[in-house]
C-alpha cells in the first residue's frame, strides 16, 4: 500500500493518503504534506512537539491537525517526518511529531504550503482508510 498520491488541482495541489487504519492514515497524510514542502530523505528526527487539536467531525480534524502543524514549521521552522498518535477519535487528536529545524545546507524546500483546505476534503472507510485534502499552495 502507498503512503500516498499526489493529485493535481487547478492552482493548489492535493494527496490522497492511506493508511490500515485512522492513526495511519493521519500520519501519512501529514508525511505526504511535509514530502511536498521538503525532500525529507535528510530530516532527522531530533526534536518533538506535541500537538493536540479538536474539530466536530474527521474531516475538520484533519484539517487542524495538519494546519496545527504548519503553523509550527512557519514559527519553529521545524520539518516533521515522524508522527505518533496517543489519542485519536473522530473529534479528537493527541500526537506528538519528530522532526528538526530546517537547515538550509542539508534542506531544500520545494512546495510553499500555506494552508489545507476543506475543498474536496474527504475521510473514507472502505479497507482501510483514505484521507484526501487540498493544499493551499
Amino acid at each position: 500500500m502507498n503512503r500516498f498520491d499526489v493529485i493535481d488541482h487547478t492552482a493548489d495541489i492535493g494527496i490522497v493518503a492511506y493508511g490500515r487504519e485512522l492513526k495511519e492514515a493521519f500520519s501519512n497524510v501529514a508525511y505526504g504534506m511535509f514530502s511536498l514542502i521538503a525532500d525529507l530523505e535528510e530530516v532527522k528526527t531530533t526534536i518533538c512537539r506535541e500537538v493536540e487539536v479538536e474539530a466536530d467531525d474527521e474531516e475538520g480534524l484533519v484539517v487542524r491537525w495538519l494546519n496545527e502543524l504548519l503553523y509550527l514549521f512557519d514559527v519553529d521552522r521545524v520539518i516533521f517526518k515522524e508522527f505518533e498518535f496517543t489519542e485519536l477519535t473522530t473529534t479528537h487528536l493527541k500526537a506528538k511529531g519528530y522532526g528538526e529545524v530546517i537547515d538550509s545546507s542539508r534542506h531544500s524546500l520545494n512546495t510553499g504550503v500555506k494552508a489545507a483546505t476543506y475543498h474536496m476534503l474527504n475521510v473514507e472507510r472502505d479497507d482501510g482508510y483514505k484521507v484526501q485534502v487540498i493544499f493551499d499552495v
